[in-house]
């Protein structure tokens, strides 16, 4: 499958397939809030631009913590992305403990938006269930 590079740095890459308008990200390693805002900002906007639905996101290096703040721009962020016409979310689940329940705790949250999220362990498991939608 084809892909273009959107965005790269150590911390991330972020990917968009043409074929199958899937817009897919890898976290490496944990971000200051400044840079993973500005990523996840771009990923959106990549979103509405491409006409994009599904998503995948490969987080297996996340180590989430929610920290104060987050809900507020987790909320903005949402309500936009949906509004550019996201529906499914296919997540690699990141290896550490914490990071997975928070990451539960968020696929819950948008699940009562609207978004149909499966989780997963292998990335092309994960590319397949979003290319059949």
């Amino acid at each position: 499958m084809d892909s273009e590079v959107i965005y790269d740095s150590p911390y991330a890459t972020l990917w968009y397939h043409p074929e199958s308008k899937i817009i897919h990200h890898k976290i490496y390693k944990f971000s200051k809030a400044e840079e993973f805002l500005t990523f996840i900002n771009l990923a959106s906007n990549t979103l509405a631009e491409k006409g994009a639905k599904k998503w995948l996101s490969d987080d297996q290096s996340v180590l989430l913590v929610e920290k104060e703040g987050d809900t507020l721009n987790t909320e903005k962020w949402s309500k936009k992305t949906i509004e550019a016409g996201w529906k499914y979310w296919a997540i690699v689940k990141p290896k550490h403990v914490i990071s997975q329940i928070n990451m539960e705790k968020m696929v819950k949250y948008y699940n009562s938006l609207g978004i149909t999220a499966k989780f997963f362990t292998d990335v092309d498991e994960a590319l397949h269930w979003l290319e059949n939608f």
